[in-house]
């Protein structure tokens, strides 16, 4: 996928942000989720005031795929305070990269995650961290692939719906 570019997402992309976040979303969680618990999630987590909210964060960013000029997938990652638990200064967190399903196995995943790890590299992390579904089993294979080891368990609410999210941790120095 040579063709495919990533450009920071800036608050003028919102729109683009909220569509692509709500497709891959629910692309990737609708069959195994009830309707409602679906809608309420995707209502509220990427209503265009938290997406707003999280751009002007400085302690995240955001970065859309590109084909051409079609956003095909996103990165979502955070540092210090803004970590959605660790909030570890000497760590960054990966919190979302979603691929659009028709591009998944074209190396999209891929182009986001290394960036993710630049950055890490850049700002000097000492290591990098994930929440994965625990039956998101893609997800799963894809961190494992990429050195991701697991070291805890938290509970990710979806509507009335509690489910285990599986951390990783990837060490980038001793």
């Amino acid at each position: 996928m040579e063709n495919i570019q990533l450009k920071k997402v800036t608050l003028n992309d919102i729109d683009q942000l909220q569509k692509i976040g709500r497709q891959t979303f629910f692309e990737t969680f609708a069959e195994s989720n009830t309707e409602e618990n679906m809608k309420e999630y995707l209502e509220k987590s990427f209503s265009t005031e938290k997406l707003h909210s999280e751009l002007s964060n400085t302690n995240s960013e955001f970065y859309f795929a590109l084909e051409e000029d079609t956003v095909i997938g996103y990165l979502k990652i955070n540092f210090g305070a803004s970590q959605t638990e660790l909030k570890d200064d000497k760590a960054l967190e990966i919190e979302r990269i979603y691929v659009l399903k028709e591009f998944h196995g074209k190396k999209v995943g891929q182009l986001l995650y290394e960036k993710a790890i630049q950055i890490a590299k850049e700002t000097k992390a000492d290591y990098v961290w994930l929440g994965v579904w625990e039956e998101n089993h893609r997800a799963l294979a894809f961190y494992k692939k990429n050195g991701f080891v697991e070291f805890d368990k938290h509970i990710f609410r979806l509507g009335n719906d509690e489910q285990t999210d599986i951390m990783m941790k990837l060490q980038l120095k001793l």
